[in-house]
């Protein structure tokens, strides 16, 4: 039971242990070596304020935290951890800097050719994101982004390009990083340049067939490929909970979790399900489905499913209780939950419950690859060197870890779990450095201003007991 002192964490061999980052957030470089710019590189401020015409100094990302060169320092401390896994993200724009190209940029290649050769020598698995947010500024700024149908070709030779060269090296691969964001983020997700506020729903379905399409098309590629390769979509992962018993607020809360399931639905089904064929005709909206699509998406469905995991929200329907702070996804605060610095709720065992759901609605292999706290830290002077007592980091990961656990003991199959930002970066939703999540302190300041230089936190240590462990030095509450 939840809370018993008599459950003892258990993971199964081969558990994938590791951490997960993306490029835009580390890399920096923007323009290095043949790089374009991709939509990042001109939003200074993530998605709480209008992104800019250009590039400017303010841009935290531009440089980020210099993974670029720095990349064989980091993945050794990750190694120095222990790690099984590394999730990282692909810049597209690295690869076609314009995106629509014809012929790939080499440097770009050669790059990540580099960081593998690094993840080898190490012993650590590769997890690739084709997408993550960074879609090139030219695909935003000449199509649109993905409410134009042609990014599918566009995306498809991306993925056909870069799964080629390292189809026989990399096993794990997810298409597009939280796809259900698209409604609610629509630059930062689907490259879609046009405000939020002038968009038509139809706009916004219209770039999420799109996108399915072109996620079910990588898949096929990837199989084609080497079939030994297992693709995933990547979905935010959000527990909604009524705010009352109230039978309304259950069934607001069935909608809103419906509005984040259809793009699992599609992606694992291989079909739009009827609850979302109602909400397009609630809406009046018919998609522009070709030839071929439904083929495609029912044809290609994905290997495993992969997500996020940061908290979870109220519905209601009422209009009384206002939105949570800070929270991409909506919902009301939980006034039973605590919440982070950034107002994100936190809710450990929640992450048991939507493993459970996503697992009896599915029955695929699931892997948590974000989860973590964002949090302000300050670096001390410890016994070896500067350092971060981060307690509340382990306690958070702890908590967490212990219901994935659970999870697993009702029979869950959990493939492994990839903290979020396992070393320090900028922020994705608010561009800042300050609020970090990393194992590893990296000296830079939200005006720009730091060394660069890597630290080890506190939670660094646990981290590298907790994996050498296999999860048997989590601590389970008697609470």
């Amino acid at each position: 039971m939840t809370g018993s002192t008599t459950f003892t964490p258990r993971f199964p061999e081969g558990f994938l242990w590791g951490g997960a980052t993306a490029a835009n957030q580390v890399e920096g470089a923007y323009d290095a070596d043949g790089k374009g710019l991709s939509i990042q590189d001109v939003m200074p401020r993530g998605i709480i304020a209008p992104r800019t015409e250009r590039p400017t100094p303010d841009n935290l990302k531009l440089e980020a935290i210099d993974f670029y060169h720095r990349y064989a320092e980091d993945i050794a401390l990750f190694a120095e951890m222990g790690f099984k896994v590394y999730r990282f993200s692909i810049a597209w724009s690295r690869i076609f800097p314009l995106g629509d190209e014809t012929e790939p940029n080499e440097a770009g290649l050669a790059f990540y050719d580099r960081v593998l050769d690094e993840l080898e020598k190490h012993g650590i698995e590769p997890l690739v994101t084709l997408s993550h947010y960074e879609t090139p500024l030219h695909l935003a700024e000449t199509y649109n982004g993905w409410t134009d149908r042609r990014l599918i070709g566009f995306y498809e030779r991306y993925a056909r390009t870069v799964i080629e060269r390292y189809g026989h090296r990399v096993k794990y691969w997810l298409t597009f990083n939280e796809i259900n964001s698209v409604l609610h983020a629509p630059l930062l997700s689907g490259g879609i340049n046009t405000p939020k506020e002038h968009l038509a729903p139809k706009d916004l379905y219209q770039a999420i067939h799109h996108e399915l399409v072109a996620s079910a098309s990588a898949t096929r590629i990837a199989h084609e490929i080497n079939p030994d390769i297992k693709v995933g979509c990547m979905v935010i992962g959000v527990p909604i909970y009524p705010l009352t018993p109230d039978p309304r607020d259950v069934l607001a809360c069935l909608e809103a979790d419906h509005a984040n399931l259809a793009f699992s639905d599609v992606h694992v089904r291989g079909e739009y399900p009827g609850y979302l064929l109602r909400t397009l005709a609630d809406k009046g909206i018919e998609l522009d489905i070709a030839e071929g699509d439904l083929a495609t998406l029912k044809e290609h469905t994905v290997d495993f499913v992969s997500f996020s995991y940061y908290m979870s929200v109220c519905d209601t329907a009422t209009d009384a209780a206002g939105q949570g702070p800070g929270n991409i996804m909506g919902g009301v605060p939980n006034p039973t939950l605590s919440a982070s610095e950034w107002g994100w709720q936190i809710d450990p065992v929640g992450l048991r419950i939507i493993l459970n759901q996503f697992w009896d609605r599915w029955g695929k292999p699931l892997f948590v690859v974000e989860n973590g706290l964002g949090a302000k830290d300050e670096l001390i002077e410890g016994p070896d060197g500067p350092t971060v007592e981060d307690d509340y980091r382990i306690a958070y990961m702890n908590d967490h870890l212990v219901q994935v656990a659970e999870a697993i003991a009702d029979g869950v199959e959990v493939m492994g779990y990839t903290s979020w930002g396992c070393i320090d970066c900028v922020s994705a939703s608010t561009a800042q450095m300050s609020k970090r999540y990393g194992f590893i302190y990296v000296d830079r300041d939200d005006d720009g201003a730091g060394s660069l230089a890597r630290y080890r936190k506190k939670s660094f240590g646990w981290y590298k007991e907790l994996i050498a462990s296999n999860g048997a030095t989590l601590r389970v509450s008697s609470g």
